[in-house]
């Protein structure tokens, strides 16, 4: 795990931590590297929750399925990111989601339990990774507030602009590129994808908006 240093230095989980503690900390956290093809399920809801993931290259989608099998996207992930900290650290038995490689991605699983309780060798780092954790999912919570806000509202053009407005304050542009293509922006607001596309087009044709692919323009 020699390379890891520059992606884990960006990961809020590991603020405050120095290079120098990567080595002897994730050995006594008993992190372990995964590879996941894109389209491959890198944990399928009701599998047990208690890892924290880190994406370290690639990117991994949150998505949960109703009954009937529509797919909604909770939350894109992408490197230096974390997932599945909410849940574990909630103690629910089961994921209540699937967590789905976007593209070819590498991940870094830690069981949560290694991070919150007592380490028989009492490293100095734990400490702050709890403090770390919890400001992740405290985080996570506020983005998962800003979906529903998202897609609480009626129409499709208005579930879209919403998320357009949000991403153009996020990147402090009018100018910005999504996280998403169409069938998953779609997946993302929760609507229908010919739906989705025929309020892109009117946007267009309204002088209200320009888009390439996955890149907006707020006009």
């Amino acid at each position: 795990m020699e390379n890891l240093n520059p992606i884990l230095s960006q990961c809020p989980l590991f603020d405050g931590i120095v290079p120098e503690e990567m080595r002897a900390m994730l050995g006594c956290l008993g992190a372990k590297k995964i590879t996941a093809p894109k389209g491959q399920l890198i944990f399928q809801e009701g599998d047990e929750a208690i890892y924290v993931g880190i994406v370290l290259s690639g990117s991994v989608h949150l998505v949960r399925e109703d009954y009937y099998g529509n797919r909604s996207i909770v939350a894109h992930i992408a490197p230096g990111e974390v997932f599945g900290e909410t849940y574990a650290c909630a103690g629910v038995r089961a994921l209540p989601i699937s967590i789905a490689a976007d593209e070819d991605s590498t991940c870094l699983l830690i069981d949560c339990r290694r991070i919150t309780a007592s380490c028989t060798n009492a490293c100095v780092f734990h400490s702050r990774m709890i403090f770390n954790l919890l400001r992740l999912v405290a985080n996570k919570n506020l983005m998962f507030d800003q979906k529903i806000e998202v897609t609480s509202k009626r129409t499709t053009r208005e579930k879209l602009m919403a998320y357009l407005l949000t991403q153009a304050k996020l990147h402090g542009s009018d100018s910005f590129t999504i996280p998403y293509d169409r069938q998953a922006l779609a997946d993302y607001l929760e609507v229908d994808r010919s739906g989705l596309s025929a309020e892109i087009s009117k946007l267009r044709k309204e002088g209200k908006l320009e888009c390439e692919k996955s890149t907006f323009r707020l006009l």
